[in-house]
């Protein structure tokens, strides 16, 4: 405790006013371009903003091995069971029901680096989008907007949900993927797919008004009972007004189906019920059948710079280990983050009644989320892992786990350790990529 007196005391979430904000002038005082706080915390243990990782802050191979530039540091505490009270404070729920579940669950803490750091085209746009951007439809859909974050000084939850769906992911991204749910006692079946992702703003073919967000199509390598499998998203900008269309060929079947359930709480595909389609990435799609909170800021420890967890060095059998992850490759690091409440509204459904969101401030990642079942018990627990590729100035997230708390499996996606190219980002993409008609030609 000596080494880190103030770093994880006990705090309370921090009230928000719910006048609307839009200084310009703040970014250049107090506000972050992403809209995060400048200034450090009060005890020092997030420190001032400065800038972000600068590009070429450590090696990157051919393949897109990124070494750590913070190798050489040790952790600041470990904790563990017999430590775990001194450190609620700074724990979601959900993470601290890791600790009941798993005896031996450990977090290693790290000192923290806000190494997030985007292209400066990214930066302007925020600052533009303050004075145009709305929200429509209840919440539910943006008005003049193209890219960038959309609300950078929030007032709503709606808002914040919003900047985490709309965030930087490199413009365009071509990419291979790997994904696994794990059983309890940790056997698990790898599934291997090649992603295709264009989002608003690299499409050649969109415009400010066109109701699109991204699409986003997906080629199953292995295993051989799935392989030849396409899922083809189209993701609307509102939902409510335009559901999103989803398509998918399975080989077996030898025809392209429409896939309305791709959406909210039915299963995200290999995942064997463990994620819902609307869980991946911490959050996505229509946000209709929820009433949304915004409950303050709070200082979280969250799984950040994990270039040890996304190193090519390491191999998917070194990370999945029974009950989670491998707690030797994670960093946490202690994040001032948005906390948003979800609660079903009456007469909707939904397998999650109620989820707590964590956003990192400098990327509006969701870094951590709490789910509960129909009977207000605490079900699954997620977290997000962040690398920030700094030659690309793009914050990523090296991979995600969904935890459950009863059945003890628990799903990884995004995982790119074994992937031999490095990933292709920020290229123009059209719609004719991702179009029904191509899915069974892909599929061959």
């Amino acid at each position: 405790m000596k080494i880190l007196p103030l770093a994880l005391t006990l705090f309370a979430l921090s009230p928000l006013a719910q006048a609307k904000q839009n200084d310009p002038s703040l970014f250049d005082t107090q506000l972050t371009p992403m809209g995060a706080e400048r200034a450090a915390n009060a005890d020092g243990s997030i420190p001032a903003w400065d800038g972000g990782m600068a590009p070429g802050a450590a090696a990157v191979s051919a393949n897109g091995d990124y070494a750590d530039p913070f190798a050489g540091e040790k952790p600041l505490v470990i904790i563990d069971k017999s430590n775990l009270a001194q450190y609620k404070a700074n724990l979601s729920p959900g993470q601290q029901a890791m600790f009941a579940r798993y005896p031996e669950y450990r977090m290693r803490v790290f000192p923290t680096h806000r190494s997030a750091r985007l292209p400066q085209k990214y930066y302007d746009e925020n600052r533009a989008n303050l004075s145009k951007v709305e929200l429509t439809e209840h919440g539910y859909g943006l008005k003049n907007y193209m890219f960038g974050v959309p609300f950078p000084q929030p007032t709503e939850a709606l808002e914040v949900m919003w900047n985490h769906m709309t965030r930087f992911r490199a413009g365009s991204v071509r990419r291979e993927l790997a994904s696994a749910t794990v059983q309890e006692r940790g056997d698990y079946t790898l599934v291997v797919y090649e992603a295709l992702s264009g989002f608003r703003e690299n499409l050649t073919d969109v415009g400010p008004n066109d109701n699109i967000l991204f699409y986003n199509r997906i080629l199953t390598r292995s295993p051989s009972r799935f392989s030849g499998e396409v899922t083809l998203v189209q993701e609307p900008l509102n939902q409510v007004a335009e559901p999103r269309s989803a398509w998918q060929y399975i080989p077996g079947q030898r025809r392209v189906r429409r896939a309305p359930t791709v959406a909210y709480d039915s299963s995200a595909r290999y995942s064997f019920g463990q994620v819902t389609n609307d869980s991946v990435d911490g959050y996505n799609g229509a946000p209709d059948r929820y009433d949304w909170k915004l409950i303050g800021k709070q200082e979280l420890l969250v799984g950040y710079n994990s270039y040890q967890l996304a190193s090519k060095s390491v191999k998917y059998a070194d990370i999945l280990k029974p009950g989670h992850i491998n707690t030797d490759l994670t960093r946490y690091e202690k994040h001032r983050v948005w906390v948003v409440e979800a609660n079903l509204k009456p007469g909707a459904r939904h397998v999650y009644a109620k989820r707590r969101f964590y956003l990192d401030e400098d990327t509006w990642q969701i870094m951590a989320s709490d789910i509960y079942d129909s009977r207000g018990e605490l079900w699954r627990n997620y977290e997000s892992y962040m690398v920030q590729q700094h030659d690309l100035e793009l914050p990523l997230t090296a991979m995600e786990a969904t935890y459950d708390m009863i059945s003890g499996r628990y799903a990884a996606n995004m995982m790119t350790n074994e992937a031999a190219k490095r990933m292709e980002v920020n290229f123009p993409v059209s719609k004719s990529e991702f179009t029904p008609a191509q899915l069974k030609r892909l599929g061959k």
